[in-house]
């Protein structure tokens, strides 16, 4: 099994967390999340992960509150879907947290 993971600094206030486990080439784990520092603590504002045995979106409110949504394709399709969307968006994402929204 390969294992990989790394973290890269957005923004001094943002940063994404990458982590995937693969086994002949297929992926078999991951997460990736997007992780704001409030008050000098960081906290998840959308991850996508497998846990629970399905590809899925968890997207956070400051609260703590999480809206999971379902994602429909192979944990390789989700991986690459999730460094993307977080690469693309992660700003809209982290104004909206801000503001008290789900991200």
């Amino acid at each position: 099994m390969a294992e990989k993971q790394y973290l890269i600094m957005l923004d001094g206030d943002a940063r994404k967390r990458h982590y995937h486990l693969s086994e002949a080439g297929r992926i078999i784990e991951f997460t990736v999340q997007l992780e704001i520092k409030i008050e000098d603590r960081w906290k998840e504002v959308v991850r996508y992960d497998c846990a629970h045995g399905y590809a899925h979106k968890d997207c956070y409110n400051k609260a703590g509150e999480c809206r999971k949504i379902e994602l429909r394709l192979s944990y390789e399709d989700a991986l690459t879907m999730a460094d993307d969307d977080l690469n693309e968006h992660w700003e809209i994402y982290r104004n909206r947290f801000s503001a008290g929204y789900f991200a």
